[in-house]
């Protein structure tokens, strides 16, 4: 998901997304029922995209308001009758607004962690709570050593264009214990996920940022070696493809 506030490098397509990445939304129905939203209440998504889990919150009765950083995914958020709004999370401008916040798949995209939890903070009203499910210290690490390898072989720096945050649990945990949160859940879940069209498909939606400035021609050339790199340990038999995920949820509280 779309992440206010991120790199520009990142292009989000809601399209793109919604052929690619359907899944991501659809194996996080478990972190809604983690944030147990209530009728009537006030609930903050952070990196929304295009609003299919955050219909989800609504459909239980609450009022949501989702922010993402994408023109594109915040027109389809709308379409499915959203309150999108294009948003930094590193600025949000809520003050005591919500009595929680909810984010999937987004917190990764934010380099500067603190930031965005400085804000869902203050967004929440006292004793507020903030549920999400994020990428882990772990997650997609066959798949980024690939295009690492790949990139160096084309005389690229990919360290320098690394996009994410992946922390272990430890780390996040203190986190948010900094930021006032007591943690009353969290845990650290392997998550070997199919991905409907291929390896390929995946890299087209979520690896812009290592490709960025480079040539149509070489960036084609430099998906096809990630992707043969990748057939042994990611491609089935069959030729079904697996993301080597691993994902941290927490569901967590202000101390007052």
């Amino acid at each position: 998901m779309a992440e206010p506030g991120e790199s520009a490098s990142q292009d989000w397509s809601a399209e793109r997304y919604a052929r690619n990445a359907r899944f991501v939304a659809e194996l996080a129905e478990p972190v809604v029922d983690w944030l147990d939203p209530k009728p009537g209440e006030r609930v903050l998504d952070v990196g929304c995209g295009d609003g299919a889990l955050t219909a989800s919150i609504v459909s239980r009765g609450a009022e949501v308001i989702g922010v993402d950083s994408s023109p594109s995914l915040i027109e389809a958020a709308r379409a499915r009758g959203i309150d999108a709004r294009a948003i930094d999370a590193y600025a949000l401008p809520f003050h005591a607004e919500f009595d929680a916040a909810f984010s999937n798949a987004a917190l990764h995209w934010m380099r500067e962690p603190d930031l965005a939890l400085a804000g869902i903070r203050r967004a929440l009203v006292s004793r507020g709570r903030f549920v999400g499910e994020m990428g882990a210290h772990g997650n997609v690490a066959a798949i980024s050593t690939a295009i690492l390898a790949v990139l160096r072989s084309h005389g690229v720096d990919g360290e320098a264009r690394w996009p994410w945050y992946f922390p272990t649990p430890a780390e996040y945990a203190e986190r948010l214990e900094t930021h006032g949160f007591v943690v009353l859940r969290l845990e650290l879940i392997p998550r070997p996920t199919p991905l409907p069209t291929g390896m390929r498909g995946w890299l087209d939606t979520f690896a812009h940022p290592f490709l960025a400035g480079i040539g149509n021609e070489e960036r084609d050339a430099i998906l096809e070696e990630v992707t043969a790199l990748l057939a042994p340990s990611l491609r089935g038999r069959a030729g079904a493809w697996t993301a080597d995920y691993v994902r941290l949820r927490f569901a967590a509280q202000l101390e007052r």
